[in-house]
Formats: C-alpha cells, sequence, structure tokens
C-alpha cells in the first residue's frame, strides 16, 4: 500500500471563475463567515491574509470532527486560476506528512465555471486512510461560497 496519493473531486459553481477566484485570492478571510465548515480562522504570522509570506491558523469539521491546521500559500497562478495550499501542524500531522491542498478555477463557455479540488498527501503509515473526507469539506465549503457569491 502506498504512502502517497492524490485525490480530486470536479463539480460545477454557478458564478463565474474570475469571481469565484478573487474571492479565494482577496477575500478568503470571509470564509468563516458563510459557512458552518470552518469554526475560525486568523491569521497566525504575517501581516496578509493572501500573502505567500503568511501562515494561517484554521479550525474545521471534517469526517464530523472539529480539526485544526496551520496553512500557507504555496503558489498563485493567476493565468490558470489555482493556488495551491500546504497544511502543517495541528490535527493534520498526526496522519499526514505532506498535505497540499490545490484549488483551480475553470472557466465554462455558459459563463458559469468548474471548480477541482486536488489534495496531494503523504501518509504517515500505511494504517491512515486517503483523506477522502477533505474532498467532502472543500466540497461544502465550495458550494457554501458560491451561494453566497451568487448574493452579492
Amino acid at each position: 500500500m502506498a504512502l502517497t496519493g492524490k485525490i480530486t473531486t470536479e463539480f460545477g459553481i454557478k458564478v463565474p471563475a474570475s469571481k469565484s477566484f478573487n474571492f479565494i485570492t482577496n477575500q478568503l478571510h470571509h470564509v468563516q463567515n458563510i459557512t458552518d465548515a470552518v469554526h475560525h480562522a486568523k491569521v497566525h504570522e504575517g501581516d496578509d491574509w493572501h500573502s505567500t509570506d503568511s501562515v494561517k491558523h484554521w479550525s474545521y469539521t471534517v469526517d464530523g470532527k472539529v480539526t485544526q491546521a496551520k496553512e500557507k500559500i504555496e503558489a498563485i497562478d493567476e493565468h490558470n486560476k489555482s493556488i495551491t495550499f500546504i497544511l502543517f501542524d495541528g490535527d493534520i500531522t498526526q496522519q499526514y506528512k505532506l498535505f497540499n491542498i490545490t484549488i483551480q478555477v475553470i472557466d465554462k463557455e455558459d459563463g458559469n465555471a468548474v471548480i477541482k479540488w486536488t489534495v496531494e498527501y503523504e501518509k504517515i503509515n500505511e494504517d491512515v486512510a486517503p483523506p477522502y473526507g477533505y474532498l467532502a469539506y472543500l466540497t461544502k465549503l465550495t458550494k457554501d461560497a458560491d451561494a453566497h457569491l451568487l448574493q452579492t
């Protein structure tokens, strides 16, 4: 059984890709106010929520359990509308040595968009299950954000 893996989910959203990507890159700190999947989020190190130099501390629910981790933006690709986040410390390190999450927002011809989440991970041992609960969490977070952005 492999210790490393990659899992993805892809689904449609109703807001344009540019609006969704703008939310992720410039307004992500508001997500804790629009979904019950996130309990609390704050800047742990640095001054800017959306800088690759800042570290954020998150409290959220995955698989019915309140989970905590720190997060840092590894890369932002404006052209492909994608961002890669590194999750570390807290509960995540009890199961994974490496945990990276990438979101890509893809334009559709009808004006809507598709969200693609990719989770790359390395488990600490073979007894740890792949992080499918994170795909469910990211899907809920995205659908809640999409519903919020439709109203703004």
